[in-house]
């Protein structure tokens, strides 16, 4: 098969993803085999492709193939796999495998699992035409999803999906959504689903048009160092945010009444007022009982993936547009 192989990490202008042809083995026990058809491209790739993780501890081998949105069809099985068979469409999110043993995996928490494996990150993920899932850890996809544009739902929509559970949202409500990117955009459809006033804040006036389209009440256009978030000091009941830039988490902050909701997505750092009572929550992804939901919504026609799409051997320049600002919504590889 053809994959695209991080040897070792480097910057995207200089084409570090090397596209190549790999072996692929047959799945035992739980694993099956997918034809890959689409896998989106995540901000956080870009992360761990030119070595902005390493202190993270990832990649957590070399070589690999990243990727951790994918869309596939199974191609063959495992000898203990149950209720998947050759033809179905399931869709890889971040979570490759957990434990399954420990208290997160038992309370349906797996994404924190300790002993988690992450799909393109610590095993091969894909940007590639074929992969091996483990079959405990795939969704099936329902047949009205679009098979290419849809595959970021495996990330970014089940990432936005769990934020905006945390945020603490009501029709009498105004929550801010800071950074409308790949999940952004998401986290502005699923926020309306709860009858909030959904306010965009974003540096990008391409973004703002964006954040209209996904059904924005508002946006705030903001200076690139946030400067001018003093205006709207104490006018958000909930905030969500999806920038990773320092200065905008210190000064969205100010943004946020007192003991309201701050769930934040991305790492940055936090200068934070007790006297405030801010409620600050961690969100991560979300576990299977959350995608299949995420899937529901999407079967229903209530959100919607903006996305450009790039052939697999095309994965280093959508990491480059993606990296220079030009890709409204998400990147997505169509793989066969």
């Amino acid at each position: 098969m053809k994959a695209m192989v991080l040897n070792d990490t480097g910057k995207v202008e200089d084409n570090i993803l090397k596209y190549k042809d790999v072996e692929i083995r047959e799945p035992g026990g739980y694993e099956i085999l997918l034809d890959n058809i689409s896998c989106g491209v995540c901000h956080s790739n870009l992360h761990m492709i030119e070595g902005d993780w390493i202190s993270h501890g990832l990649p957590g081998k070399k070589p690999i193939i990243p990727g951790h949105e994918i869309i596939g069809r199974v191609h063959s099985l495992g000898e203990l796999v149950e209720g998947i068979k050759k033809g179905d469409v399931v869709g890889v999110q971040p979570l490759f495998q957990a434990c399954g043993k420990c208290d997160y995996c038992t309370t349906g928490r797996e994404y924190l699992c300790p002993y988690g494996k992450w799909t393109g990150e610590t095993v091969d993920g894909g940007y590639s035409q074929q992969m091996i899932a483990d079959s405990r850890y795939v969704n099936k996809v329902p047949s009205n999803i679009d098979y290419i544009k849809d595959s970021p739902l495996f990330c970014p929509g089940i990432t936005a999906y769990c934020a905006t559970e945390k945020a603490e949202l009501a029709p009498d409500k105004t929550v801010y959504v800071v950074g409308i990117g790949g999940v952004g955009h998401l986290v502005l459809q699923f926020a309306k689903l709860y009858g909030s006033r959904v306010v965009a804040v974003s540096t990008s006036k391409a973004h703002e048009e964006l954040a209209y389209k996904m059904g924005a009440d508002d946006v705030l256009l903001m200076d690139r160092d946030f400067s001018n978030a003093d205006k709207y000091r104490k006018t958000a009941d909930s905030l969500i945010l999806f920038a990773p830039y320092d200065k905008a988490i210190m000064n969205s902050m100010k943004m946020i009444k007192d003991s309201g909701v701050m769930v934040q997505g991305v790492f940055g750092k936090i200068d934070y007022d007790f006297t405030t009572e801010i409620r600050l929550k961690g969100t991560k992804i979300g576990g299977r009982h959350d995608m299949d939901q995420v899937l529901k919504i999407a079967s229903q026609n209530r959100i919607k993936i903006e996305s450009k799409e790039y052939r697999l051997e095309d994965a280093n320049l959508a990491l480059q547009d993606l990296k220079q600002g030009k890709i409204n919504g998400r990147a997505v590889l169509k793989l066969n």
